[in-house]
């Protein structure tokens, strides 16, 4: 059985969204493409901004990482303009949108109004309230290699939609079979169910 890892930076995985990095050639296998908060070159952005969207091909699945990140150098009004074009870009080529947030996610929420395509907030490891909060708002979750070991994340597995998950390895060095048999436990679903659900995600927020 084949487990899609909906977010990762691995040229060896292609059954799952590989991140492409800045100004690089997309693989020839689902990727997704944004200018994450760290690399927002504010001399240069009509540059990042041509180089993505002229790499936007067949494969690409959908936009990100992009997002806010209070922790990064690039001044935040600067971020949430970054961000917002990436929104309307995602419209314009009707793509969901892989999310990366660092301490600003009520700032992502008000985001999500602009928003015609899903929201996806990659390696989601936070409070039970901002999992609350953001489902309300539906935003989908994916989660990583955090749920293994980390016991309050594992209760928010359980009772997050199944509906709303996604599963990634992002940039650790695991398998993400691991994650899968480890959130079907946490589940009580067998792991063909969960692959099952977790490719009708997938289904839904590329069609909408």
């Amino acid at each position: 059985m084949e487990f899609f890892d909906f977010h990762h930076h691995k040229k060896s995985v292609p059954n799952g969204i590989y991140n492409l990095d800045i100004e690089r050639i997309p693989p020839d296998f689902p990727y997704s493409i944004g200018i994450h908060p760290q690399d927002i070159d504010p001399k240069n952005i009509e540059e990042q901004f041509n180089w993505m969207e002229q790499m936007i091909f067949q494969n690409c699945f959908a936009i990100g990482e992009c997002g806010l990140d209070s922790l990064v150098a690039a001044d935040h009004k600067i971020q949430e303009e970054v961000f917002l074009r990436q929104i309307i870009i995602a419209n314009e080529v009707k793509k969901p949108i892989i999310v990366h947030c660092v301490r600003k996610f009520y700032e992502v929420i008000s985001f999500k109004k602009k928003a015609e395509q899903a929201m996806v907030i990659h390696g989601f490891n936070k409070k039970r309230q901002v999992a609350e909060d953001l489902l309300t708002h539906n935003f989908y979750l994916s989660f990583g290699k955090a749920v293994l070991y980390n016991l309050s994340l594992q209760d928010i597995v359980k009772t997050t939609p199944i509906g709303k998950i996604f599963l990634e390895t992002d940039n650790e060095d695991f398998k993400i079979e691991e994650l899968y048999l480890k959130v079907s436990e946490l589940k009580g679903i067998s792991l063909e169910q969960l692959n099952e659900q977790i490719l009708e995600n997938l289904y839904t927020i590329k069609n909408g």
